[in-house]
């Protein structure tokens, strides 16, 4: 079913979408639908066919869709009954939308719209364009296929999955076609195992990485710096363990939601365990742990530590949908007249960490005021009292902190609204990285409390905060936003001694250590080939600085300086040199 979309490229993308299952109809007269929403840039649609389609139909397809978008296809609405709308698209064989309109009907709908273009029918709620004329065929392309289940369960029927990409102008596409270059080029496994940041094996398993010495220094940097960030705001270190008992995870509702995506682990004795999927269940009984008065609010728990969710196997893609999920983790326990100055101070963090990256620029991000889907009301737990005051909480600290805010339905958590901040990266895509969300449900799923000013037993707000959020994610998208050039306070290694001969190795050692000492990352390549080729492996590693040395260098102690973005910088003395780094991390 496609759900409702709200600006004109998307209605335009909707409508693409249902002229590509008209198409495909067209080469598969036996093809079962799916669903088919808009996506990112474009659209997709799933399909179950007697002869499977191919990417040699792809051409066809696309062919076929133009072909159609020249015929000025109106697409006309219409209402039915959910009884007749079953059994219209019972007798045309259609399973996917009879089980779609069943799953309808328990939700409680009583009538069903229906789009009708040329012959074809669909059910859907809309928009869509009056006219085929709108689409402009020179701004579409059919992209590739993949495999889907049915509902994303793996014990269902895998269909087909047609993409497709639409804009408004043939240039738009180019661009596009272009970005699809580029983002090859940076592609984070190809660069993970250029860089040795990374890596897989099948003994251990899909969705499982393994980092190298680099990718676990790139790591706790990153977390390092987070933490030294949010040292000034008051945030506890806490260690959890890695299995629970599921009674902690249906005590905080996450069993209900996520039971399909949770590892079982069984022992010795009959009671059932799980490896932990998320850590805010466990850290609500370190809070629990003791009795709390207001004066010991707000309590500020962080951790970085990993979960694991069991995703499906086609769903995995390199760092970005793992199974093991580190995760920069933080949750605020407060009273409610807390939340402001708490969520502030998390904003602050996200602030300083993010321009710290040169991703805070203004135009490179945007805020998402994420609160409840208002058709669906039951997805979400909790009094709707409380979610009304937290999500015009959150939309006032959006606009007190001037941000540039959308108020997004539909992408609250089950528990809670949250504020996510979106970040463009260097070729123009979009992604969810920080979040700071509101939590009214938990605290009293787990009876938390504290006493009030007045003596009285009161519940506390609990606040969830991540800032790189999934360590493996967050890697994927600035391995590929940098090209894997990292800004130097990031980069495994900031610097690289080379000396031009063998008879320089002991001042070029000595350089090393005098960096060292002064706490930077600091190779010495001695190796035996030219000074050329040293240079160049340097460089396709990323490493900012190249620090040549030679008989002039020893004589008056200096190093002869080559950077990564800024080639020869020159001769420059090592006490100038450490200076000048130093300015540049800070």
């Amino acid at each position: 079913m496609c759900s409702e979309q709200i600006n004109e490229i998307d209605i335009k993308r909707h409508s693409a979408a249902h002229i590509l299952a008209m198409a495909v109809l067209d080469l598969h007269p036996d093809a079962k639908f799916g669903i088919g929403p808009v996506i990112d840039d474009g659209f997709y649609y799933d399909f179950e066919t007697k002869e499977s389609i191919t990417e040699d139909e792809l051409k066809k397809i696309e062919k076929k869709m133009k072909k159609l978008i020249s015929q000025n296809i109106d697409f006309e609405k219409s209402e039915l009954d959910i009884d007749d709308a079953k059994a219209k698209f019972e007798a045309d064989d259609q399973k996917y939308k009879v089980e779609i309109i069943e799953d309808l009907e328990v939700e409680g709908e009583k009538t069903i719209s229906i789009y009708k273009s040329k012959d074809f029918e669909d059910l859907c709620r809309g928009p869509h364009v009056k006219n085929s004329k709108e689409i402009n065929a020179k701004a579409l392309k059919i992209t590739r296929l993949a495999g889907a289940y049915w509902k994303s369960d793996e014990n269902r029927e895998q269909l087909t999955r047609v993409y497709g990409v639409l804009f408004e102008t043939k240039e738009e596409l180019a661009e596009y076609n272009q970005r699809l270059v580029e983002a090859k080029k940076r592609d984070h496994r190809k660069l993970g195992k250029e860089l040795d940041l990374f890596t897989f094996s099948d003994l251990v398993g899909s969705g499982l990485p393994l980092f190298t010495p680099k990718g676990t220094l790139l790591r706790d940097t990153i977390v390092d710096k987070i933490q030294m960030l949010q040292a000034k705001h008051g945030y506890q270190k806490v260690t959890i363990p890695h299995i629970t008992k599921k009674e902690l995870y249906e005590t905080s509702g996450h069993w209900e939601k996520f039971g399909d995506e949770l590892f079982k682990v069984k022992g010795q004795s009959d009671q059932e365990f799980v490896m932990k999927p998320m850590n805010c269940p466990h850290h609500t009984q370190i809070y629990a742990s003791t009795p709390r008065s207001y004066k010991d609010l707000p309590v500020r728990y962080m951790e970085t530590t990993m979960v694991y969710r069991d995703e499906q196997a086609g769903e995995l893609l390199g760092l970005s949908r793992v199974r093991s999920i580190s995760q920069d983790d933080g949750h605020v326990f407060c009273t409610p007249e807390q939340i402001e100055p708490e969520v502030r101070n998390i904003v602050e963090v996200i602030r300083e960490f993010y321009t710290s990256l040169g991703m805070f620029d203004e135009g490179k991000y945007w805020v998402s005021v994420s609160v409840r889907d208002s058709k669906t009301p039951k997805k979400y737990l909790g009094d709707s009292n409380d979610w009304d005051k937290a999500e015009q909480i959150l939309e006032d600290i959006a606009k007190k902190e001037g941000f540039d805010y959308k108020r997004v339905e539909g992408e609250a958590a089950f528990y809670g609204p949250k504020l996510d901040f979106m970040f463009t990266d260097a070729i123009g895509r979009e992604w969810q990285l920080a979040t700071a969300q509101l939590d009214f449900v938990m605290p009293e799923r787990f009876e938390l409390e504290y006493v009030d000013e007045h003596g009285e037993k009161q519940t506390p707000v609990m606040i969830h905060r991540a800032i790189a959020g999934s360590l493996e994610r967050f890697l994927s998208v600035i391995i590929e936003h940098f090209a894997g050039a990292f800004p130097l306070w990031l980069s495994p290694v900031q610097a690289v001694v080379i000396p031009i001969s063998d008879k320089f190795n002991d001042y070029g050692q000595s350089v090393v250590e005098r960096l060292q000492a002064e706490g930077f990352r600091i190779e010495l390549d001695n190796d035996s080939e030219t000074l050329g080729k040293r240079i160049r492996v340097a460089q396709k590693a990323r490493i900012p600085y190249m620090l040549v040395v030679g008989e002039k260098e020893v004589t008056d102690n200096t190093v002869s300086v080559r950077g990564r973005d800024n080639g020869d910088e020159g001769v420059i003395d090592i006490d100038k040199f450490i200076e000048k780094i130093k300015q540049e991390i800070n």
